[in-house]
């Protein structure tokens, strides 16, 4: 998944795009409300972690600018204000969850699950695919019940592969949402990886998961399909 993170505190910021790079997220970071319009304007999301106090543009005027336009990217705020007032205020502007600091950053995790869970349609932190399963939490991989060995980049392209499951997702697309703006890589890296990922998920199982779309990109079907 692809995460914004928009917080001024530079090293808080820091220290939770770190975390959530450990657990294979692809995170871009900026400080003020008018930089995150600028991500927002030309990359898309799975969330935003969104400090409510900012320079140049508030959490809260960002959250209106983002719904006016249709912007419907799951957003957690963050927040140094208890009132509930404050906590009203942003939901009733369009968030789909809070934190107080100083919070958890397991807990900030968790959370991050839980709103792109209900975005996708999720109930579990389960995802399956025929009978390939991968659990979100642990980061671990089963096919037919036997453990498979990823790396995080590896992970994170077979998460994104089976949360579209039926839906051809081009090089272009895995590479945008895979990796960050400070990424550079080269032009086959998907192939490299998808190669990677059809040698541990398919191997000689005769039911193929994995399946390429010539010209266009990749696709995962069910064993089932």
């Amino acid at each position: 998944m692809r995460i914004l993170v928009a917080d001024d505190e530079r090293d808080l910021n820091a220290v939770v795009t770190r975390r959530l790079s450990v657990e294979s997220f692809s995170v871009d970071s900026c400080y003020d409300g008018e930089e995150v319009k600028d991500f927002l304007s030309v990359t898309e999301y799975d969330a935003v972690v969104l400090d409510i106090m900012m320079p140049k543009a508030s959490g809260l005027e960002v959250l209106a600018w983002m719904r006016k336009r249709k912007i419907n990217t799951p957003v957690l705020l963050l927040t140094a204000k208890d009132a509930v007032s404050d906590r009203v205020a942003g939901l009733n502007s369009g968030a789909d969850d809070y934190l107080i600091k100083p919070f958890s950053l397991d807990e900030l995790v968790a959370r991050l699950r839980a709103i792109t869970r209900r975005t996708g349609g999720v109930a579990t932190n389960i995802i399956t695919a025929g009978d390939l399963e991968i659990n979100l939490n642990t980061h671990s991989v089963t096919r037919n019940g036997k453990d498979i060995s990823l790396s995080s980049k590896e992970f994170a392209i077979l998460e994104y592969l089976v949360k579209n499951k039926g839906n051809v997702l081009s090089r272009e697309k895995i590479e945008e949402h895979i990796w960050n703006f400070d990424y550079e890589g080269g032009s086959n890296v998907i192939d490299v990886y998808i190669s990677y990922l059809r040698k541990k998920i398919d191997g000689d199982n005769p039911n193929k998961l994995i399946h390429t779309i010539r010209g266009v990109g990749y696709i995962i079907k069910d064993s089932k399909q």
